[in-house]
This record gives C-alpha cells, structure tokens and sequence, in this order.
C-alpha cells in the first residue's frame, strides 16, 4: 500500500470460497464507514472479490489452512483494499491480453483486466503474493 494511507480494518480468511461472505460485509462496511459514493461501490465489491477469488484459487491453491488477508487503508479522497496470499507468486507483468481474439473464449484470465478496469490503479507487490487495489471515495 502506497505511503499516506492509514489502515482502518482487516480480516483474514481461509483459503475457501464459502469465505467470501466475509469479505463482501467487509467491502459493505467499509464504503458505508468512509462514505463511498453508492455508484463506486460495485466496482469495489467486484474489485476485491475477484482478487480474493484470485488469492484462494491461483495463490493458496485452495489449501484452506493458508489465510487470504486483507487490510483496507483510508485517505481523505480515496482509499485501498490489500489482499495477499501465500503462494508463490506469478508474473503479474506478463499476463495475457483477455480482450485478444486468441483468449476471448478462454475461460480464465479477466480477473486483473477486470480489476483494472473496475479501480483507479492496481499495484502489485512480493512477486504478486499481493495486490492493492485503489479506489476514489467520490
């Protein structure tokens, strides 16, 4: 997570997607508490579940004894949701183009094109064991 930001709430998970209710009360509580605009928060809610859903499949490799965690930081005009996992990592800087007419039909691979589209910047970090995904509060 970028400098300035102030970490407001966190929760760890297992590697397991009946987890994601978790994660999805915690997006709910966190745009109501900073006061999101209400038309941002489904591109956060779809942002962070889908680098949840990331970390549980591609990272943990759904070993349930490995967390998934998360950390949200707060700043005045924006703020961030942290997910990291304890996989091995990937190469997040050479990824394959979803929108391509080779990967088109694939059924994999628009997870961090979605994220992208849906944030105002992705960042990863720790050889991509964690994503940071930033959001504009208005």
């Amino acid at each position: 997570m970028k400098n300035g930001y102030v970490v407001v709430d966190s929760l760890s998970i297992p590697s397991d997607y009946d987890s994601i209710s978790r994660v999805e009360s915690l997006v709910d509580e966190v745009c109501n508490r900073l006061e999101v605009n209400e038309d941002y928060y489904g591109n956060v809610l779809i942002a962070v579940t889908e680098a949840v859903n990331n970390a549980i499949q591609h990272g943990n490799k759904m070993q349930e004894q490995l967390n998934v965690d998360l950390h949200v930081g707060d700043k005045e005009t924006d703020f961030c949701f942290s997910v990291k996992d304890y996989g091995h990592g990937f190469d997040y800087t050479n990824l394959p183009d979803p929108t391509s007419p080779e990967n088109i039909e694939m059924e994999n691979g628009r997870g961090i094109f979605l994220m992208k589209s849906l944030a105002e910047a992705v960042e990863f970090e720790d050889e991509g064991r964690n994503v940071n995904i930033y959001f504009s509060k208005s």
